[in-house]
């Protein structure tokens, strides 16, 4: 053996000890999060992966069953109900909730003394909202004697119905919740108004450009990299609604399923029914149907976000 083969070895084998030496400390502070990662996260979505195509109670040992779980799905009315009732919030609460955040930080970007207070305000229904006294709260409010119908019959003299429990409004009473809560939207929309050149606006007006003009040729423009993110947040976030629904409805999705949310259902199949084979499936389809619209998003933001660097 020649000196030289001798001698890769032993470099490779100083350059491991010199890496060694300078980053030991940082991995060793980085142990506990690599314990929760593999431990908290990756292992149970990888049991929860093989679970899917198991059936398992709980009480007794999964038993294989295949893709059973994923077909049985599609025969299954009451999950497909919890798709429609579930692609019906996200489409309707998302961009409403965008439209409403933008609209509030365009407000506040004006200049407005006490922005700070302002800011502050809009915000903590963002920080109450998902909370189970809030909906217990909102279940009151739109209940046939709360708030909302008797100001109406003040107002309006309008006799309104019990909201949460009509079928055809239960819903769009949750979906109202949910454009509540537009807070983290609006301080990102804020934070994005701010970085547009105050330059771009005088000249639009020197040329002659009204403020809606201004709006659709500099304001919706520049903030369509903001716009990309928080589609994209509130669609994830949408998709995994519980709470509301759960509270609302007492648990149970009603009336009629109209409130049954696709979380909700998937709770009821794993720790009301015990199916946790059908739940763990009914978790992977909700992954990969939020990864098809995240990828049909992204793939589409080419055309339409525009990232100020000449072209999108």
């Amino acid at each position: 053996m020649s000196e030289s083969t001798i001698a890769v070895p032993i470099k490779q084998s100083s350059k491991l000890k010199k890496w060694w030496k300078k980053n030991a400390i940082p991995y060793l502070f980085l142990l506990p999060w690599f314990g929760g990662l593999f431990l908290l996260t990756i292992g149970p979505m990888f049991y929860s992966l093989y679970l899917s195509f198991t059936q398992y109670n709980i009480l007794s040992p999964p038993t294989w069953v295949g893709i059973d779980n994923y077909t049985t799905m599609f025969q299954d009315t009451r999950y497909m109900q919890s798709l429609k009732v579930t692609f019906t919030y996200v489409f309707v609460s998302v961009p409403f909730k965008l439209i409403f955040a933008l609209l509030v930080a365009m407000l506040l970007n004006r200049g407005m003394r006490g922005l700070s207070i302002y800011r502050t305000i809009y915000y903590i229904p963002t920080l109450l909202g998902g909370s189970v006294a809030i909906a217990v709260l909102w279940r009151k409010m739109f209940g046939l004697d709360g708030v909302v119908n008797q100001f109406l019959l003040y107002f309006f003299g309008i006799q309104g119905t019990d909201w949460i429990a009509n079928p055809k409004t239960s819903l769009y009473s949750i979906i109202l919740l949910s454009v509540w809560q537009f807070g983290s939207q609006m301080i990102i929309f804020l934070a994005g108004l701010k970085q547009i050149p105050s330059e771009y606006y005088e000249a639009a007006q020197v040329d002659g450009a009204n403020r809606f003009r201004r709006f659709l040729s500099i304001t919706l423009p520049m903030l369509t990299p903001v716009i990309l993110f928080n589609v994209i947040m509130g669609l994830i976030g949408a998709f995994q609604a519980f709470t509301q629904s759960f509270i609302i409805s007492s648990g149970t999705g009603g009336p009629i399923d109209s409130t049954l949310f696709y979380t909700l259902y998937l709770y009821m199949k794993g720790f009301s029914f015990f199916e946790m084979g059908y739940a763990s499936a009914m978790a992977w389809m909700l992954l990969l149907i939020i990864g098809i619209l995240t990828a049909i998003i992204f793939g589409s933001s080419k055309y339409w976000v525009n990232y100020g660097d000449g072209g999108n």
